[in-house]
């Protein structure tokens, strides 16, 4: 196991000063301030072509900066020696090598070679440095397989292998998750995050999957129209707002609660009313959406998770106070909605202390003649969209 690596004085390890970033002369990207510490875990987010990666590929050197100054441990990066600077700092782009009759322990010992001498021959540690990466990518089974017959998904974790590998301090990566099932993209973050907190290297990169940057990154940097729209914590950046702005979001919400975006309520007049709460809604909530239909909800509490849900996908959603009994002024704005409606969906198998009045609901759709119908736990869509009376 690799020595755990520490800045001793705190200062940042990596260091990005007014950058600007281009193809041929031309600024894709500028404006951009960053500063990354040992064992901060950094995401890109932001729409395709906005400079992501543009600026990974100018702070690993594939770019020259065309201005500003991108530093590692206070020293430009053009002055490093290449070896050097490969020693200290390991890439993972999008692009995939072409390889000819290499297996993928090849792929992965190449990862060793700025290690080696001229000669380029791996010694006993480099060799045990190499199958502790293959093992913590999970990709030991492939050791042997040509790397150019695996899938992408497989090639992906192999190329992750051979940047472990190379026992970096910054470890650089566009787009990790890209070719990955859910399963391994777990995985693989879950891998970032174990490098960072234990060998304390730094992880900068950029990622599409915005529900897995917000649970593993320390900070988000959000870049859109080639400058860096907004940067902080994911607490601060997961936001609504924030998200929505970023994206340009028009169809749809970002819900930070559920880290998803909700493709949004349907057109039209709402003639169903579902009473929820606790979770049990939710799913009732998606499947009216996926039919086009519009629906009112209630009576929910304020911070229930189907009143987080609700406020995205309903036309409208009557809540109580968290915690409150509810009273009368709540249960009368949704009868008045209720009375328009042809059917009450009730999803709760049962009422409690503070939901209660929800019972009056029930009695005033029958009173009504409007049809009352039970959610269906389990059912498919094909019997009455999961319902039954």
């Amino acid at each position: 196991m690799p020595r755990p690596k520490t800045q001793a004085d705190g200062a940042p390890l990596f260091r990005i000063s007014n950058l600007s970033a281009g193809y041929d002369k031309k600024v894709v990207v500028k404006g951009v301030d960053l500063e990354v510490r040992a064992g901060d875990v950094v995401a890109l987010i932001g729409p395709n072509g906005s400079g992501k990666s543009t600026i990974l590929k100018t702070i690993t050197r594939h770019l020259a900066p065309l201005a500003g100054a991108v530093e590692l441990d206070g020293r430009e990066i053009s002055r490093w020696k290449t070896a050097e600077f490969a020693r200290n700092l390991a890439v993972m782009l999008t692009d995939r090598p072409r390889t000819e009759l290499l297996t993928c322990r090849d792929v992965v010992e190449a990862g060793r070679h700025p290690y080696t001498g001229r000669m380029g021959t791996l010694s006993p540690d480099d060799h045990s440095r190499v199958d502790e990466a293959m093992k913590t990518a999970h990709v030991e089974e492939l050791a042997e397989r040509d790397f150019m017959q695996i899938s992408d998904g497989q090639r992906q974790r192999v190329m992750l292998a051979r940047a472990i590998a190379q026992d970096p301090r910054v470890l650089v990566l566009d787009e990790p998750t890209s070719y990955l099932d859910i399963r391994y993209q777990i995985d693989l973050l879950r891998i970032l995050r174990h490098l960072a907190k234990s060998r304390n290297v730094a992880v900068i990169m950029s990622i599409h999957e915005l529900e897995l940057a917000q649970k593993s990154a320390d900070k988000v940097i959000c870049v859109k129209d080639g400058r860096v729209f907004r940067a902080g914590a994911p607490e601060d950046i997961f936001t609504r707002e924030t998200i929505g702005e970023l994206y340009g979001l028009q169809h749809g919400t970002f819900n930070e609660r559920f880290g998803s975006v909700e493709i949004g309520r349907p057109h039209g007049d709402a003639h169903t009313f579902v009473i929820a709460g606790a979770g049990t809604g939710s799913a009732v909530f998606r499947q009216l959406i996926r039919q086009g239909k519009a629906f009112y909800t209630g009576v929910l509490h304020e911070g229930d998770i189907d009143c987080e849900l609700a406020r995205d996908l309903a036309a409208e959603c009557v809540a109580e106070r968290a915690f409150e009994p509810i009273g009368d002024k709540t249960i009368a704005r949704a009868k008045e909605l209720l009375v328009h409606c042809a059917r009450l969906i009730v999803c709760p198998a049962a009422f409690g202390t503070i939901n209660a009045r929800n019972a009056e609901l029930v009695e005033f759709a029958r009173s009504h003649g409007i049809e009352v119908m039970r959610a269906c736990e389990g059912a498919s869509e094909d019997s009455q969209l999961g319902w039954k009376g």
